[in-house]
């Protein structure tokens, strides 16, 4: 059997990085594994490769079709409980840049600084700057803070394609004191932006796109197996050695001098327990043997909270194709809550000016707003020693008060831009909004719910008595902005009820120093404990940037991948 240098389970963001990069040298055998399809240059799905993403976002095909998940904190002496519910991680080639909202933000230097203060040494903003400048070709700033050469290129949807709903936004963010910012991943003050895209030519370029091109695809020294479900790493005593993958019920035992882990922040963390490293106590309650006892595999889980205010676009003002752009997002905000013991810009919003891929979505603008900088942290335990079983997830959502208050107060903040006169003119009857579980069963993209949708938005588009009557009844279902807005209790049982992710789970491996008990991996990303086995993806992550998790995970894969080759 052939024994590969390096096998890397895991063909998303990070896992299409390290095996471009790795094999980029002829002397190292590479084999990439991915659980999803492998969509070869040139062959990729029209929705997956659309400006717009949403149709790739919420396309089963590409999803783990059996992960739940629960996502608000509930207080131990609560009555209320928290359901799980479906979530959208990706399975494809590509990972979540295959079907993500391509936003193409780095997040803040103050990050990547906390992230050496936590014991990731060489991860500070000066550190890893090169590697984000590695990784791209921005398309319209050339300066130092800017790749001109990388696999992904970068852009901003020029001005002149914008909907009326954007121009009236970014007249009203300026009105309000939110002054226009030149460059968000260059310039990190408060203020609203064009937003940075991973997109050319209105068209997605994922990790997949952009590093396993046919001429990376051609190396004789890379092998690619899509379609296989990694099980377990296997290890001779506490020294990685291959892993055991699942084909099609076929298991397969590979064999390898290096093993890198890069499945997720939510798969990572279970395919490390099941295959031993873990909480000592949690792994022999499963019946799972312990190679190495971390009590930080599964731990720390972060993610941005979400919540959103929309609005009924009038006909003028929507997005429509002769603009120039499929894109739904054109411009974003960060700002400072003031919030006592909150970081700067700890604040984001998305304008979106097309809220779903349906006709519904088509009528309706959004401000969707999270916390840039969370506090609250969740867990991934396993739920079975089960290979198919999928991880036991709680994010734990608004469990730090700080959270909860920036969601709340942001509310405040979202209705007051739609009430701003600067609106009248293109959007009406604004109302507080979630990707709710109602929602998410309507965003799936198939004929049903494309029939239910029309039928929706023809009534929206009549007076406005029987529009307000919609969204009170459908969408809604009763709750109006101002019984949020005059209502604190209210307020906080629809934020608690309704709060959501952004599909940025991270920080379940983390960096950490070697006198850290939570640390899982050191700061090269070698996990502590065992040896030849690396983890690359957003778990490797202290804490999550105020950034969408995309292109810091690119960055870490890039800085791992050095590290790897400099000391083979």
């Amino acid at each position: 059997m052939k024994t590969f240098d390096y096998i890397i389970l895991g063909g998303g963001s990070a896992g299409c990085v390290l095996a471009n990069r790795l094999s980029a040298r002829p002397g190292n055998e590479v084999l990439l594994v991915e659980a999803g399809k492998d969509y070869a240059p040139g062959s990729e799905p029209d929705d997956m490769l659309d400006s717009y993403p949403m149709g790739a976002s919420f396309n089963p095909s590409y999803h783990w079709r059996e992960l739940k998940v629960r996502l608000s904190h509930a207080p131990t002496n609560s009555e209320r409980r928290v359901a799980p519910r479906f979530m959208e991680q990706a399975r494809v080639m590509g990972g979540g840049s295959s079907i993500n909202a391509q936003m193409a933000n780095r997040g803040s230097p103050l990050d990547y600084n906390e992230w050496e203060e936590l014991g990731a040494k060489g991860w500070s903003w000066s550190s890893v700057l090169p590697y984000f400048r590695k990784l791209e070709t921005d398309e319209d700033i050339q300066d130092d803070y800017h790749g001109g050469d990388g696999p992904i290129r970068i852009r901003r949807v020029p001005e002149d394609h914008w909907p009326e709903f954007t121009r009236a936004v970014a007249g009203v963010l300026t009105d309000t004191g939110l002054m226009p910012v030149e460059d968000q991943n260059g310039y990190f003050e408060d203020g609203w932006f064009r937003s940075t895209i991973s997109n050319s030519d209105e068209t997605r370029v994922s990790a997949s796109m952009g590093y396993l091109s046919r001429d990376v695809r051609a190396r004789p020294n890379l092998h690619i197996l899509s379609e296989a479900t990694a099980e377990k790493v296997t290890f001779d005593e506490r020294t990685a050695t291959g892993a055991v993958v699942n084909r099609n019920g076929q298991r397969l035992s590979l064999k390898a001098h290096h093993v890198i882990v890069s499945s997720g922040a939510l798969h990572t963390p279970a395919l490390l327990m099941r295959s031993g490293i873990g909480r000592g106590a949690h792994l022999k309650d499963m019946g799972v043997d312990v190679v190495a006892d971390r009590a930080g595999v599964g731990a720390n889980l972060n993610e941005h909270p979400t919540i959103a205010v929309s609005a009924y676009l009038k006909s003028r003002a929507r997005l429509k194709s002769h603009t120039g752009t499929r894109r739904h997002a054109q411009i974003s905000l960060r700002y400072s809550s003031g919030v006592e013991e909150c970081a700067p810009g700890d604040m984001y919003a998305s304008v979106t000016a097309k809220s779903a891929w349906h006709a519904v979505g088509v009528r309706l603008g959004s401000f969707l707003m999270w916390c840039n900088k969370p506090y609250s942290r969740g867990r991934v335990l396993l739920s079975s020693a089960e290979p198919s079983a999928e991880p036991d997830v709680d994010f734990n959502l608004l469990a730090d008060r700080r959270d909860y208050d920036r969601m709340a107060e942001g509310v405040h903040r979202m209705a007051g831009y739609f009430a701003h006169p600067g609106m009248a003119d293109v959007a009406s009857d604004p109302f507080p909004s979630s990707y709710s579980e109602r929602v998410r069963r309507i965003g799936a993209v198939n004929t049903k719910n494309r029939i239910l949708t029309n039928t929706l938005a023809a009534i929206m588009d009549g007076p406005g008595p029987l529009r307000r009557a919609a969204i009170s009844g459908l969408i809604t279902m009763g709750l109006t902005l101002p019984d949020l807005l005059n209502d604190e209790k209210r307020m906080e049982e629809f934020i608690r009820e309704n709060v959501t992710g952004c599909w940025h789970p991270s920080g379940t491996c983390r960096i950490g120093a070697v006198d850290d008990p939570a640390a899982v991996t050191d700061p090269a990303a070698a996990v502590y404990g065992v040896d030849c086995l690396t983890v690359c993806d957003a778990s490797l992550f202290p804490c999550v940037p105020r950034a969408n998790t995309n292109i810091p995970t690119i960055m870490c894969a890039e800085k791992v991948a050095d590290g790897l080759l400099a000391r083979a």
